[in-house]
């Protein structure tokens, strides 16, 4: 059992942050306590929020001092509990909501440093502000913050082109587990004074140390944009598109994602705003943008040539390209929006999930028939960023049969998918992290030494494992 931590430690972490500093009172603490979903619940009693780095490392010294384990938080936009606390009410969640700054942005050096409680779409807005771009771009840019980009290595739908989190980041700030600052905030581009040590802590869940600022790459502001939703026979006609694009377009596909008609469906029926952008039925969709930063090339003439050129093909069978930003925006909704129709529908078993790229139609060929056997009427509604590797292989119940049944069954159907992934030399999670959810499964994915090595550096940085237990490891 848990031993409850001592009041007159709560009691001094309120004194040292003062008014709103922190917050005790369960109803405000409840959206602090679970995963995005809602699937993942804990409970905490006490949540803080330092206002400055400063204030961190307060709270993380005394912390460390008395033995009470802590939970970092970001924007609550995670989905596999890698920021939720424990139901034993044992941790402190610490949330980074607080640290807003925007400290620097150096359009000369393409370079913006920022804290880690800035909201991603902020960052965004302040690249374009200075005439530059920052490409990181999910569905929850709204809401999630960089800090927990970062320490989970966030990927969304840009990677194609520009990388994950990790492809985007110069330096990290990072307070220790005893309360130290690591000031690891390089501008440089070139480095090679030893251990690039800022690595340890992207992807690392907040585990071996909380991120507190990062510096970030920035790149030309984009001139053009091209959107075009277009109907695809099967997924290996999808990735014959991808690669006749970036060949004929010289690498300029910024996004490509797939989608099965289940999927559009499933958006159609759940979300009253949204339409069918094609009249006929087509087995499979992709959203394939491209952009560039030049006012010299024509950008429309090139998607044009790629289309024909696919349709005549037979990897294209029809589509629409966007006329307008609205109506660019509009089409990439119903791929942004999956979730909440999702959701609205009652949910399903979710996997986040990473397969070479040539491997990826023999995978949906064969785990799709073998879940509809094993479970029979499911409905499987793949989608993801085929241009990366990632998809969202998720399973809904059949309509005929009560939801809590099916999802009482939830690690048999992964089991199933799993199997597959893994026979295709893929990863059980792509961009979602570990969490707590996955993390039982952590040695399927990961040797023996793999794991013996995360250990040590979990020992090594955090040896009384108080920087957010239960999770990854």
């Amino acid at each position: 059992m848990t031993t409850p931590i001592p009041s007159t430690v709560l009691e001094t972490l309120k004194q040292r942050l003062g008014p709103g500093g922190w917050l005790d009172d369960p109803a405000e603490c409840e959206r602090y306590t679970r995963d995005w979903y809602g699937k993942i619940r804990g409970s905490t009693p006490l949540v803080v929020r330092p206002a400055d780095v400063t204030g961190v490392q307060e709270v993380v010294r005394l912390c460390h001092e008395q033995g009470v384990a802590l939970v970092p938080q970001g924007g609550h936009t995670g989905m596999v509990g890698g920021a939720t606390p424990g139901a034993d009410s044992g941790s402190v969640v610490l949330s980074l909501e607080r640290l807003r700054s925007i400290r620097a942005v150096d359009p000369a050096n393409f370079t913006l440093v920022a804290e880690a409680g800035v909201v991603l779409a902020e960052i965004q807005q302040t690249a374009l502000d200075h005439d530059r771009y920052f490409p990181l771009s999910l569905g929850a840019e709204g809401s999630c913050t960089i800090g927990g980009n970062v320490s989970t290595n966030a990927g969304g739908m840009t990677t194609l082109r520009y990388g994950n989190t990790r492809d985007l980041l110069l330096g990290v700030e990072v307070v220790l587990p005893d309360g130290r600052l690591w000031e690891g905030l390089n501008l440089l581009r070139k480095n090679t004074a030893g251990y690039d040590l800022k690595h340890l802590f992207i992807g690392a869940e907040g585990t071996l140390g909380i991120v507190t600022a990062c510096a970030l790459k920035l790149f030309p502001r984009p001139r053009q944009r091209d959107t075009a939703f277009l109907a695809v026979p099967s997924p290996q006609a999808a990735l014959d598109l991808l690669a006749l694009a970036r060949e004929r377009s010289g690498d300029m596909v910024s996004r490509l994602e797939l989608m099965a008609r289940p999927v559009l469906e499933l958006v159609l029926r759940q979300l009253a705003d949204k339409r069918d952008p094609l009249e006929a039925v087509s087995p499979w969709y992709v959203l394939m943008e491209l952009e560039t930063s030049s006012t010299v090339i024509q950008l429309r003439p090139l998607l044009e040539a790629v289309l024909d050129d696919a349709m005549a093909r037979g990897w294209v069978t029809d589509g629409v390209v966007a006329e307008s930003l609205d109506q660019a925006r509009a089409l990439w909704s119903l791929r942004e929006e999956i979730p909440q129709a999702t959701a609205a529908e009652g949910g399903g078993v979710s996997n986040d999930i990473s397969i070479p790229l040539s491997a990826i139609p023999s995978f949906i060929e064969r785990t799709t028939p073998a879940l509809e056997a094993a479970f029979p009427g499911c409905r499987v509604i793949p989608y993801g960023h085929i241009g990366d590797g990632n998809l969202h292989y998720n399973v809904l119940p059949p309509l005929d049969q009560p939801r809590a049944g099916f999802l009482a069954r939830a690690e048999a159907v992964r089991d199933v998918i799993y199997e597959f992934t893994l026979a295709e030399g893929g990863s059980i999670a792509a961009e979602h992290g570990i969490g707590s959810a996955k993390r039982a499964r952590l040695p399927q994915v990961r040797g023996a030494l793999d794991l013996e090595l995360m250990r040590g550096l979990k020992a090594l940085l955090d040896p009384a494992g108080l920087l957010n237990p239960g999770k990854v490891l």
